[in-house]
């Protein structure tokens, strides 16, 4: 099974995926917890290129072309091999945050973003997605003590277009993504998660 939690800034996803990976482990089950970009020893280089910040205007399509070539290494080396051995595999961000970012946030094309997505993954796709969804203004609160990435410190308008590109990719994929309210207690949205995925066991 592959699981993958998605969301802006500061919605809780990580905590939750963390969560999840490790109550699986507890019950006995094969489960590996990764993150988007990242995952690999190449792909978190690239994923620390693509956080920190620049002297020199970053293109959008430069951005996605990073993206596409991280996640390439990740599923090649990572979660295709893990899938193939049975493994759950719980991932931090996946393709829906390259769509909701570089296409909704950033204004490039969403067919050029699928194909491209397309041929990083090898179709493979998530069989449940989670997104936490939260206000912009919520998610930002919770990470405004932390020293912020290039991306986290994009303004306000920026974070509001990615929130509705999420919303808008959930409705189009209804089978396969589970809307959460992470203004919720931890808690209680794990027991939400939980639920979906014991259900699909």
């Amino acid at each position: 099974m592959f699981i993958t939690f998605e969301g802006i800034e500061g919605c809780g996803k990580s905590t939750q995926a963390k969560l999840l990976y490790e109550w699986l482990k507890e019950n006995g089950y094969k489960a590996l917890l990764t993150r988007e970009p990242g995952g690999t020893e190449a792909a978190e280089e690239i994923r620390n290129f693509i956080l920190k910040h620049h002297n020199e205007k970053f293109p959008a399509f430069a951005e996605l072309c990073l993206y596409i070539a991280a996640r390439g290494f990740h599923v090649e080396n990572l979660i295709k091999p893990s899938l193939q051995k049975g493994i759950i595999v719980i991932c931090d961000r996946f393709s829906d945050s390259t769509l909701a970012y570089q296409g909704y946030g950033r204004g490039l094309p969403i067919h050029l973003i699928t194909s491209m997505n397309k041929e990083a993954t090898g179709d493979i796709e998530p069989d449940i997605t989670f997104l936490l969804d939260v206000p912009v203004e919520v998610g930002l609160s919770r990470i405004k003590a932390k020293k912020k990435d290039r991306l986290e410190e994009e303004p306000l308008q920026f974070h509001q277009r990615v929130r509705e590109g999420f919303l808008k990719i959930a409705e189009e994929n209804p089978d396969r993504i589970v809307v959460i309210d992470g203004t919720k207690e931890k808690g209680t949205i794990f027991s939400e998660v939980l639920n979906q995925v014991v259900r699909r066991l």
